[in-house]
């Protein structure tokens, strides 16, 4: 049995596109993603970020599963230290009342944005201490059983909404072993403590109510194509993308000056964000995630699209479908 594919939506607002647009397309990608077979579709809170459009990643999900029908949707994650647990349980609390059986809440605790935003977000680097609380607050209003006596989440008490805790180092890893929560590694762009956090996660893991054994979930970039050399070609423009908005914010680069930051110190480790990537053909981009789920020892893959363009971009993501058994080849 094929393992299980999910995507991540970045919900990108692309060059001369509105966060508008961007929305509109995250519409149209859950609505073939459906019909393609994908498992679940995820959106990661970012704040004071101008090329994505996903900071209320409840609107975000509740929108697209009005305009969606069985597909899975959730957050990749919430960033909880940016807001109180019962007003999160109260937000996936009603989504699961609206749309039952279809919500995930995954969970992270880095700020989702930089210094100067987290202020503007009333928090400060020491609220991400409480995150293991925070998490265990959050989850009895979800289960009904309150750690804050006679404080109920309304909706969301007995709902039972799915916790996922997200990681990029050993804490999340730790942490969701204790909790006996499924583990999802952002391997998409923090690609270095991936096997160390996997085994340590399957090593420690003790067994809850909501999961009897670890279930890892990795994530890793994919541009899937008609031929190997137009993948690399799209890969190469990502790429280009990437280093312009990282390094130079605000600036347009032509292809030789991006190509010339790509080559530099600055350039080449931002590069290596997207070392676990599947770029090629179909059967190459397939022979690729077969490799990296067993390298990652994951129960499921979290696919993210790094194609430039809106039609790469879904036409990527329907090559992958088939290839992999989702769809009719």
């Amino acid at each position: 049995m094929a393992l299980p594919l999910s995507i991540l939506d970045l919900a990108h607002i692309g060059e001369g596109e509105t966060a508008a647009d961007s929305l509109s397309a995250s519409v149209d990608l859950a609505q073939h993603a459906e019909e393609w077979g994908y498992r679940r579709i995820w959106y990661a809170e970012h704040h004071n970020m101008p090329s994505i459009a996903s900071s209320a990643t409840s609107v975000l999900i509740a929108h697209v599963a009005a305009h969606t029908r069985t597909i899975r949707l959730g957050a990749g994650g919430v960033m909880l230290p940016n807001h109180s647990p019962l007003t999160i349980a109260e937000q996936y609390g009603t989504l699961e009342t609206l749309h039952p059986g279809r919500i995930d809440l995954g969970l992270g605790r880095a700020p989702g944005s930089d210094q100067k935003t987290l202020r503007a977000l009333r928090r400060t680097p020491a609220t991400a201490d409480a995150f293991p609380e925070d998490v265990l607050e959050l989850q009895g209003y979800l289960t009904g059983d309150s750690r804050i006596p006679g404080v109920d989440a309304t909706p969301g008490k007995g709902t039972d909404v799915p916790l996922y805790i997200l990681g990029s180092s050993l804490f999340g890893a730790t942490l969701a072993a204790a909790l006996g929560l499924p583990y999802a590694f952002a391997s998409h762009f923090a690609p270095a403590a991936l096997e160390e956090a996997v085994a340590v996660y399957r090593r420690e893991f003790k067994p809850s109510a909501q999961l009897e054994r670890p279930y890892v979930i990795a994530g890793v970039n994919v541009v899937a194509a008609g031929t190997t050399e137009e993948a690399q070609e799209q890969f190469l423009a990502a790429k280009r993308l990437r280093v312009a908005r990282f390094l130079t914010p605000g600036r347009t680069l032509t292809p030789e000056e991006a190509d010339a930051v790509l080559d530099s110190s600055a350039g080449r480790q931002i590069a290596q964000m997207a070392q676990y990537s599947a770029v090629g053909d179909p059967q190459e981009v397939e022979e690729y995630l077969d490799r990296f789920a067993r390298h990652a020892q994951a129960d499921e893959l979290i696919v993210v699209s790094m194609a430039p363009d809106r039609k790469a971009w879904l036409r990527s993501l329907e090559l992958l479908a088939k290839v992999h058994g989702l769809l009719p080849a």
